[in-house]
């Protein structure tokens, strides 16, 4: 069978990420778990002899997420944060990893070299052992995939389902042009924020944003609700617009809920104890879809970044 189609309509692109997601759910029926053991989180969590582990898997695609400008080192480096961010999101912390590259035989070996070193570079800082992978031809392209195995530092995963109506949402960090300022390469994982984070219990559901928020807060919506989102409140990265910290993705920053009854003060005190040099926004909260105000962020006029679209 010819895995292209000649016509849109039977394709993927049809389906869009988050339709072909959904279809793939289907066809997997009961040999994947609900979430989130199963698809559906940033990470999975797995059991095992030792207890609950973080399972996470990320690639890098050349012409996609990296060019001919960005440093081959750099490329490694991106591939291993993308993870790190996924288990952050749940609040663990990295253990092991493993790595498949698929590439042209026609790839410079000082590329490949520079990849492997800038990957072995980034590992080091984050104590991540490399423990395997694969390499496979593939014709025409360039891809690296690294699966990451993490554990759970406080006991407790806190997955993207949680949140309630009233909860406040809370983003760290800055939003916005991250391909412009470079920050999609310079990011840092939040590893010891979501750690922090996952050992208080207010905080209900987190994810990291690496879409746009006005894709990825949908996975934190509780049903029937809409996100009550502050425009002020935002923060922006310099030089940015509200669209572009709404959209453009790559923030690799953490999006959470904090149950309502908790004081936000309080919290945010703490936070900045804990922090001082990682901000914290708290830009809205979750309301009754039908009682959204009038002067709230619309988010059905704005799109992050969605694959296959």
């Amino acid at each position: 069978m010819n895995p292209f189609a000649k016509r849109r309509s039977e394709s993927v692109a049809s389906l869009g990420e988050e339709g072909l997601i959904a279809a793939i759910r289907g066809w997997l029926g009961n040999a994947t778990p609900p979430a989130p053991r199963g698809i559906g989180d940033d990470c999975a969590l797995v059991g095992g002899p030792a207890g609950p582990r973080l399972l996470t898997v990320d690639p890098v695609v050349y012409a996609r997420h990296f060019d001919d400008s960005t440093p081959a080192a750099a490329v490694g480096a991106k591939l291993l944060k993308r993870n790190l961010s996924d288990i952050a999101a749940m609040g663990g912390r990295p253990g092991v990893a493993v790595v498949a590259l698929a590439l042209d035989p026609r790839v410079k070996r000082a590329w490949v070299e520079g990849f492997y070193r800038g990957l072995a570079a980034c590992a080091r800082r984050y104590r991540v052992r490399i423990v395997g992978g694969d390499v496979a031809e593939a014709p025409g392209t360039l891809v690296a995939s690294l699966t990451l195995l993490g554990t759970l530092g406080s006991g407790r995963a806190v997955p993207r389902r949680g949140a309630r109506l009233g909860d406040r949402i809370y983003v760290t960090g800055r939003l916005g042009g991250s391909l412009r300022s470079g920050h999609h390469l310079s990011f840092e994982p939040r590893l010891r924020e979501g750690a922090w984070l996952a050992r208080h219990r207010a905080v209900r559901a987190m994810m990291d944003v690496s879409d746009g928020i006005a894709k990825d807060i949908a996975a934190l919506t509780p049903r029937g609700a809409a996100a009550d989102l502050d425009p002020s409140a935002l923060p922006l990265r310099k030089g940015c617009s509200l669209r572009e910290a709404l959209c453009d993705g790559e923030d690799y920053e953490l999006l959470f809920a904090l149950d309502r009854r908790t004081a936000p003060g309080t919290f945010e005190q703490k936070w900045r104890r804990a922090f001082p040099r990682v901000p914290l926004s708290r830009i809205g909260r979750f309301v009754r879809a039908a009682a959204l105000p009038s002067g709230a962020i619309r988010l059905s006029d704005y799109r992050g970044f969605e694959h296959l679209r």
